[in-house]
């Protein structure tokens, strides 16, 4: 679902859903950055636990200037 956090099996990232098309899904790093696209078959929601890790893990880098 657009908006969701989910997981690219194939480059093993997390990414926003930004849009979904026939054949693709439109991903963007939480952080913001480049846009990315991946099969859906290679596309997982994330679980509860990975969203919030990703989540802590996106908050810390900004707290330490890594992230805009």
């Amino acid at each position: 679902m657009v908006g969701d956090l989910a997981y690219d099996t194939v480059r093993n990232r997390y990414g926003v859903v930004m849009e979904r098309t026939p054949g693709q899904v439109h991903l963007r790093p939480g952080g913001g950055c480049r846009e990315w696209t991946a099969r859906p078959e290679h596309v997982e929601l994330a679980r509860p636990g990975e969203a919030l890790s990703s989540r802590v893990a996106r908050v810390n880098a900004r707290s330490r200037g890594e992230v805009l």
